[in-house]
């Protein structure tokens, strides 16, 4: 920034020239104020410090710091420009969700974030150690999207999703995906009645509230196709007619990691439809001898009703966390955040496909769940990174020559989201 213009280098536009005016004293240059560069990792490495596993983070462990409004003091750098006048009208605040006065929350929507947290305590009671993945299908729930559950064998992805439904009061059913499944078996078919002398339509297990499609990846791309539609429309079509499926509706998918003969992988286009991709690792040992135990003092993942796993929410309450949740308000800067780490994926050198406008709208529908269910009604940068690993990570494709590297999509992504300004 020049310094100010002192009255003795003024031009000066008279005809005659007037007594020069004594000097002024000197005015000392104002350094300009910037802020420190961001430390980003090269994309293709770990970051330093990125953010944590899905698993891990908050999701787990009891949510991020609470948001403690915006700063109040005078700013800390110095201003970069010469004085401006002083405002004429009152002072304005920016148009920005943290700005704005956040809308009190209404007793049915504390009620029903009441009644939904309480969920993760009873599924507690059958599923030991997973409770990030109880509340990723949660938030699935809350945003009208579709999870995809993957583990390997006997990590009880089947039993959380069955114990989920008997705690949420919803109705659910399990298909088992083998080759030679037809696309009809799960949407249903047109049946000849002898009794009227004419077709009628018969149900297919897609007819439900929470669907178990179980080892999606072995049944033929045909039959997996056929779930694309009841997906994204929430509407099957048979013989030219849709048919609404009932509200709410979501696709739990499992699928194994470690066996692949025999088997048909999502492709991308189909991976992208799941809002949430969820890893159930295996449990630790104080939790693995818990589940031994429990089984010594009789628990039967059949009886559910038995292991004491009653109703503690109902669709009511979803419906109602799921309007709360499109109340919740996003900043600008968040909205850039979000955008800013998609456009830093598509840019990594080790990736052939980077997130797409659908996984920006999905981290931002997942990061609002987020918010709401930790009692706030809007998004700070701690959501949006507490749901990007397992929002994104299915999303991304890499090179083969980074896959021969060595290079895993979740280090890829760590780098991206570390390279990417966190709004302040």
């Amino acid at each position: 920034m020049t310094d100010p213009m002192t009255p003795s280098e003024a031009p000066w536009h008279g005809e005659h020239p007037e007594p020069p005016a004594p000097p002024a004293p000197p005015v000392p240059p104002t350094p300009e104020w910037r802020p420190a560069p961001v430390q980003a990792a090269p994309v293709g490495q770990a970051a330093p410090a990125g953010p944590p596993a899905y698993g891990a983070g908050p999701l787990a462990s009891g949510g991020p710091p609470a948001y403690t409004g915006p700063p109040t003091g005078p700013p800390s750098g110095p201003p970069s420009g010469p004085p401006s006048s002083p405002p004429s009208g009152p002072p304005t605040l920016r148009k920005d969700a943290t700005h704005q006065p956040q809308p009190r929350p209404t007793p049915q929507d504390e009620s029903a974030r009441d009644a939904l947290l309480k969920v993760r305590a009873e599924v507690a009671k059958a599923v030991v150690g997973q409770d990030a993945a109880i509340s990723g299908i949660i938030i699935c729930l809350l945003s009208r999207g579709h999870v995809l559950l993957e583990g390997v064998p006997g990590v009880a992805k089947t039993l959380l999703v069955r114990t989920l439904a008997k705690a949420l009061s919803i109705d659910t059913k399990r298909v088992q995906f083998t080759p030679d499944l037809m696309p009809g078996d799960i949407t249903g078919s047109l049946i000849f009645d002898v009794k009227t002398s004419d077709f009628a339509f018969r149900e297919g297990p897609v007819f439900t509230n929470l669907l178990l499609a179980d080892e999606i990846n072995r049944t033929p791309p045909k039959t997996q196709a056929s779930l694309l539609e009841a997906m994204e429309e929430r509407q099957v079509s048979v013989e030219g007619q849709p048919r609404p499926l009932p509200q709410p509706f979501m696709v739990a998918a499992t699928q194994n990691p470690v066996e692949y003969e025999g088997t048909y992988p999502l492709p991308e286009a189909q991976l992208d439809r799941f809002l949430l991709k969820v890893v159930l690792q295996v449990p630790g040992r104080d939790d693995e001898i818990e589940v031994v135990q429990r089984h010594a003092r009789g628990f039967d993942p059949r009886d559910l009703g038995a292991a004491g796993i009653t109703a503690v929410a109902g669709p009511d309450d979803l419906a109602a966390g799921a309007a709360a949740v499109r109340r919740v308000q996003v900043a600008p800067e968040i909205a850039s955040y979000i955008v800013d780490i998609a456009r830093a994926t598509r840019q990594a050198p080790s990736l052939s496909l980077g997130v797409s406008p659908r996984g920006a709208t999905a981290l931002l529908a997942t990061a609002r769940a987020w918010a709401w269910m930790n009692g706030r009604g809007f998004v700070t940068p701690d959501d949006v990174k507490a749901l990007a690993q397992a929002t994104l990570a299915h999303r991304l494709s890499l090179r083969p020559e980074a896959e021969l590297e060595g290079v895993s999509v979740d280090s890829v992504l760590a780098s991206a989201i570390g390279s990417v300004p966190v709004p302040r």
